[in-house]
């Protein structure tokens, strides 16, 4: 029986992280993976073919928006095989960074094996052999949760681990959940060509976002699908030789439709694990408890990615992964924090969203906050290419300290990274004002946000008589 430093169980942003950077300081790593290749949820079903889905299906609506706007005529459908193709490149592309091959290279035991405890120290894999660690990461994602919905049987059913398998694109397409996932696929797979409907049981669509932020983004989505609120999918009908979905709630109805989209929550997958035999303790939801060290209820076992459901993003992931090694590998008791982990919503237009909204400052601080907004209508780069949804929000307390920063616009979550870095580093809104953008740039909307900063400041408020009265005395 070998026995590891570190032994990471599942192959996917957090686990990499962890057995990349343990193995790089020295450690003796093993990863084990149940699949046959590494890369997780994120390179094969999630965040980057659907990217890769997103960038197709946005050719194709600018090359009907374009024709239309320059009077040419557009004949034939959308190729899905293409955009099939697209997203299959993009992943083996990104796969060679993942491969086992570098892994083994970094002095890593690479095992796809299943992975079931049978202490805290002690793995069993699924060929039979035991092997043992000293301390172990358990970061084996999450998977789509299926509802029970009566009927469903009578309809295609896809996920988003199961889409790109799709032959043929369906006529009619109901989405149930409006969540990221659940929202970046539909506006995609509308722009290919399928009717969609999305049903989701909340009031109203992007709720956790800045209200300023997620109204055109709403507007704008609802131009491109039918969004139905307040409502959720009964059950699944057929009805002389078609196939119906029923929706109860506000917007009752029955749809026809060919396929049921499921994107109605994720579940985090320890299945099979035997945790119990380890002594690692879930929530109601199954997802792992941890502290703020990311350790479990056994001190040597850690979790991290979707399985603890603190931050289900694979940039928190990576982070998480990395606050690991060092608790790990180092003995330190590093704490997780996500005060200032940003998320996106590759829509069209893109949502960024960093910090608190306005609305949780107001309830935290009353009015004791600033904000400054800034649209497209004043930056020249995106008057020049007929922007006209961009949209910035920073919230500030009265020292300039950012507390929240929010946008809605093409490419948002680039033009946004500077506020990341200065949030991080408890830097003053104020410093944006200084910085030297080229011109004509998106970025320059940050920019211009800034520029209200000093114009309350020194235009707004008592210290303007001041500097008048410096200057007539200096003239």
């Amino acid at each position: 029986m070998k026995t590891y430093d570190i032994v990471v169980i599942g192959g996917g942003s957090a686990g990499l992280t962890v057995a990349a950077g343990a193995a790089q300081f020295g450690a003796e790593v093993a990863l084990i993976e149940k699949k046959n290749t590494l890369g997780g949820d994120c390179l094969h079903y999630g965040c980057v073919p659907s990217k890769a889905l997103i960038a197709a299906a946005k050719e194709v609506h600018q090359l009907y928006k374009s024709a239309k706007r320059f009077g040419l005529t557009v004949h034939g459908k959308p190729g899905w095989q293409t955009a099939k193709e697209k997203v299959k490149e993009a992943v083996a592309s990104i796969q060679e960074h993942d491969s086992e091959e570098r892994f083994r290279g970094l002095g890593i035991d690479v095992i796809f094996a299943g992975a079931r405890f049978r202490d805290n120290h002690h793995i069993q894999l699924s060929s039979g052999s035991i092997i043992k660690g000293k301390r172990i990461v358990i970061a084996t994602g999450s998977s789509p949760v299926i509802p029970p919905i009566e009927g469903i049987e009578h309809l295609k059913v896809a996920t988003n681990e199961t889409v790109f398998d799709m032959e043929n694109l369906p006529e009619r397409m109901v989405m149930v959940g409006g969540g990221p996932v659940g929202l970046e696929l539909s506006q995609a797979l509308s722009r290919l060509g399928v009717h969609v409907t999305i049903v989701d049981s909340a009031s109203e669509i992007l709720q956790k976002e800045d209200e300023d932020i997620s109204k055109p983004v709403r507007e704008q989505l609802k131009l491109e699908m039918t969004v139905l609120t307040s409502s959720t999918v009964e059950k699944v009908i057929k009805k002389e030789g078609k196939t119906f979905v029923v929706i109860r709630g506000e917007h009752s109805q029955e749809l026809e439709a060919d396929t049921l989209f499921i994107a109605a929550g994720r579940k985090p997958n320890t299945e099979g694990l035997a945790l119990e035999k380890a002594g690692v303790e879930v929530n109601k939801k199954g997802e792992i408890i941890v502290k703020e060290t990311l350790q479990t209820s056994q001190a040597n076992i850690y979790a991290a990615g979707d399985v603890n459901g603190a931050f289900p993003f694979t940039h928190a992931a990576g982070h998480e992964g990395k606050t690991i090694v060092a608790n790990a590998v180092f003995g330190l008791k590093r704490k997780v924090s996500y005060e200032n982990v940003p998320w996106a919503f590759y829509t069209d237009p893109e949502i960024f969203h960093l910090g608190k909204t306005e609305k949780e400052v107001r309830k935290e601080k009353g009015r004791d906050y600033r904000v400054y907004s800034m649209d497209c209508s004043r930056v020249d780069r995106m008057i020049a290419e007929q922007d006209k949804l961009s949209v910035v929000k920073v919230i500030t307390d009265k020292k300039g300290k950012i507390l929240g920063a929010h946008a809605a616009g093409g490419h948002a979550s680039d033009w946004m990274q500077q506020l990341i870095y200065m949030k991080t580093n408890d830097d003053s809104f104020s410093k944006v004002s200084n910085s030297v953008y080229p011109y004509p740039s998106r970025g320059e909307i940050v920019k211009n946000a800034g520029d209200l900063y000093w114009r309350e400041k020194l235009f707004e408020s008592g210290l303007s008589k001041v500097m008048a009265k410096y200057v007539s005395l200096f003239r």
